[in-house]
């Protein structure tokens, strides 16, 4: 892949944007005529360009848009709070006012193409009886290149940051591709007894040992040399942005790959949409619209992020085999004693499937049996592990018990 490929594509996203706030004016005009005229036919050109207006990918987080919770018999308003920053990433506070003595817990959001606002269903869960923070990670195209690089170990770094801010007696709960560096900073915290060590640590779907029944994900993670991923993947952040000339992997390449993952779904979905936009149907076009939203707002990875991470993780499998480094320290989950683990796996899960977290209970040798606790949640695939119906009625009750008596 040439190496200026993503300077082409947001030159191209530039010259098309005209296009786009035409078509979204024309909507606009069409949706304020009188009624009485052709609904039929001003109604499909109007739901036309809707969908012309809707054609880009957006480079910036959505809101959280985080509801108030119920505590007690009173509706608490959240307020965002960043709490602490490096150029990478926020650490962010989801405050509840005036209410006290909850645990603290750390959600590690996963950085893989999407913003941590993916997890929003999953923070509005935790609310009801957790006081969470959220690594709120940042856009590397937004980030200049004298911010320095950001690796594995810088990931796993800011994991270790991150909950030294919050304290002792705090929880981490890791959220697929970070639960290796959740674990991974989780052993280096316990070995130097740092006395903000996780209380518990809940790894969700994450692919601690990727050996473990591979799916078509891992698969293809090792079906190419390394090399190849760095010379066909690898790009150069446009100059128009704040990043300029930062080594990425482009958003709009990781998209591509999920939408052709399943594409006759994704045509299906917007062929619907078309038709309620049409229709005047607005509930149920909100409601497809609302997904794309978030899945159409994508993030870069860091060069070195990415490529250390197929490297070390999907092809090398270096922590399983205890071969895994933190800045050149041996990283051994051993060391982990006074903690408990939890780990979650989703029967239907095509991305990490069941086995690949679970592997996490042998490597923590040093914690007892019975502060260990592994659940299998039938019915679910990646996704449903934590966000979704099951997730909120069977998922969560039991980690949200198993941080109370690890408290």
């Amino acid at each position: 892949m040439s190496a200026m490929i993503y300077q082409a594509y947001q030159n191209t996203v530039d010259f098309t944007a005209p296009w786009r706030s035409g078509a979204a004016a024309a909507n606009a005009a069409l949706r304020g005529l009188p009624s009485g005229l052709p609904d039929k036919v001003f109604g499909r050109l109007a739901a036309a360009l809707e969908l012309i207006s809707r054609s880009s990918l957006t480079y910036d987080r959505p809101d959280y848009g985080i509801k108030p919770v119920a505590v007690g018999n009173r509706e608490v308003p959240i307020t965002e709070e960043v709490t602490f920053a490096t150029p990478f990433a926020s650490l962010l506070h989801f405050k509840k006012e005036g209410v006290e003595g909850q645990p603290k817990v750390l959600l590690v959001a996963p950085m893989s193409g999407h913003f941590a606002t993916l997890l929003r269903g999953t923070v509005q869960t935790l609310l009801q009886d957790l006081d969470v923070y959220i690594t709120d990670w940042h856009n590397p195209r937004d980030i200049p290149v004298s911010a320095g690089k950001f690796g594995l170990d810088e990931y796993t770094e800011h994991v270790i940051t991150f909950m030294d801010k919050l304290g002792p007696k705090s929880h981490m709960i890791a959220i697929c591709q970070p639960s290796v560096s959740a674990l991974a900073a989780s052993a280096i915290m316990s070995e130097d007894n740092h006395p903000a060590r996780p209380a518990s640590l809940t790894l969700m779907a994450g692919p601690i040992d990727t050996r473990i029944s591979p799916t078509k994900v891992n698969e293809f993670a090792k079906s190419k040399p390394l090399k190849w991923f760095e010379d066909n993947l690898i790009n150069y952040v446009p100059m128009q942005c704040k990043g300029a000339f930062r080594k990425v992997y482009p958003g709009f390449i990781q998209v591509t790959a999920f939408v052709s993952m399943n594409l006759e779904r994704h045509i299906k979905q917007h062929k619907e949409l078309l038709e309620h936009l049409a229709n005047g149907d607005a509930e149920k076009a909100d409601a497809i619209k609302t997904f794309y939203d978030e899945y159409f707002a994508v993030m870069d990875l860091p060069a070195d992020f990415y490529i250390e991470t197929i490297r070390d993780v999907f092809q090398e499998h270096l922590l399983p085999q205890g071969k895994l480094t933190y800045k050149g320290r041996p990283v051994n989950c051993g060391s982990i004693k006074k903690m408990g683990l939890m780990t979650v796996e989703g029967e239907r899960d095509d991305i990490c499937s069941i086995g690949q977290t679970l592997a996490a209970q042998d490597l923590c040798t040093g914690v007892r049996a019975y502060r260990k606790v592994h659940h299998m949640q039938a019915g679910v695939g990646h996704y449903g592990v934590f966000s979704g119906r099951r997730w909120n009625n069977e998922i969560y009750p039991l980690l949200r018990d198993f941080i109370y008596v690890n408290a």
